[in-house]
């Protein structure tokens, strides 16, 4: 069995991997040169994974599949298994999140501003502070993301209304115009492409921030940039772009009162130890024939 690795390891990580694969072979290749690996364990490019007839199973380093969704996954040995890392992600980016949030609403990023302007402003922002404590949320998404983002928020008091998959737009509406924060942490998906368009961020309040954490489909980037450079929306959070990275003549650069994380959002020291603990454990699965963990949903595609 041939095991091709397509994510960047340290040499210490490359020889962990060696060591708990067994009699397995370890390569390390490129995300467009997979060659007849069984198993892949990274994000290759979707035309290696069409061009290798003899994937059984693929582990992604990501929560994301939508760059994958219209290939054929079928093989003369059977349908290949697809897993992702659902889950993975939870606390970090609920973390992004809620500090983006904080950071808008009590000045930090105007504030940081004026500090490598060395600008001293002081009293005058005081009665331009808001709160999040009690704030009206709702939250557009129900995966782990939003999940432990609900917690980070009870002690802040917050109201938090939520909405998954099977949302009604009727409802979702309604509860936009009395947010105070709105977060998106859902897939790309033909429902949820361009869901948040001109009409529906006009619905929110002026005083509302938004904040999107899922894929950057979900928002019409434009209209959002001009509600914030109107006023018709008090702040933004963007972890995710349609276009990444940012091209250099983007409205989000200069944006105010925006708080834009390059999709580093899930990020944190050990991610990508955490990973591999995430593939050799359904590694082992694999290999004993037992059910793997994070099995994506073609149906859904995520």
């Amino acid at each position: 069995m041939e095991i091709a690795v397509c994510l960047p390891l340290s040499e210490a990580q490359e020889a962990r991997l060696r060591r708990s694969a067994g009699s397995a072979t370890v390569r390390r290749c490129a995300p467009d040169d997979l060659g007849d690996a069984s198993v892949v364990f990274g994000n290759p490019t979707p035309e290696a994974i069409a061009a290798n007839r003899a994937l059984r199973w693929l582990q992604l380093e990501s929560v994301g599949f939508g760059e994958y969704l219209d290939l054929d996954w079928s093989r003369a040995s059977g349908p290949v298994q697809v897993t992702n890392l659902a889950g993975f992600f939870a606390d970090p980016v609920a973390e992004t999140a809620l500090a983006g949030i904080l950071a808008l609403k009590r000045g930090i990023d105007r504030l940081c501003a004026l500090r490598s302007d060395g600008t001293w402003i002081g009293d005058p922002i005081r009665s331009e502070l808001g709160l999040l404590g009690g704030s009206k949320t709702v939250l557009f998404g129900r995966g782990a993301i939003n999940g432990r983002l609900a917690e980070l928020l009870a002690p802040f008091r917050c109201t938090v209304t939520a909405f998954g998959r099977d949302f009604a737009e009727d409802r979702l509406d309604a509860a936009l115009e009395q947010a105070d924060v709105v977060v998106a942490t859902v897939p790309h998906t033909a429902a949820t492409a361009g869901l948040f368009g001109a009409a529906r961020l006009a619905r929110m309040k002026r005083s509302a921030i938004f904040c999107n954490l899922g894929r950057g489909s979900l928002v019409d980037e434009e209209a959002l940039a001009r509600a914030l450079r109107s006023g018709a929306l008090a702040g933004a959070v963007i972890d995710v772009t349609r276009a990444e990275p940012l091209p250099p003549d983007h409205a989000f650069w200069t944006t105010p009162n925006t708080i834009l994380t390059q999709h580093s959002g899930g990020g944190t020291a050990d991610e990508t130890d955490r990973k591999i603990d995430r593939f050799l454990n359904n590694f082992t699965r694999f290999r004993d024939g037992a059910p793997l963990e994070g099995l994506v949903d073609f149906t859904r595609g995520y």
